[in-house]
């Protein structure tokens, strides 16, 4: 599963560079994500050893997804596609 997420992940990343100006909060958003899932699958199978929790990460994305679709359509599904490969992965 992990594939399918880096895979999602790195069609994200290219969406967003060739998607023009994004505002601030979609920023701050989206490095949050980016982040705390980095931080998933670095730990991979390790139990955590800190206090950083990845709970909820699914939500996150779909959230994210919702809040922009009008600003940034092109942003919307590969955004909900990650958001579906964490929840199938229970994150």
């Amino acid at each position: 599963m992990d594939s399918n997420l880096k895979a999602s992940l790195k069609t994200l990343h290219t969406k967003l560079a060739g998607a023009g100006p994004v505002d601030e909060e979609l920023q701050d958003l989206l490095k949050q994500l980016d982040g705390d899932i980095k931080l998933l699958l670095a730990r991979g199978e390790e139990p955590a050893t800190d206090t950083t929790t990845t709970y909820g990460l699914a939500e996150r994305t779909q959230e994210i997804s919702a809040k922009f679709a009008a600003q940034h359509p092109q942003l919307e599904p590969a955004l909900r596609e990650l958001g579906t490969i964490l929840a199938s992965m229970g994150i």
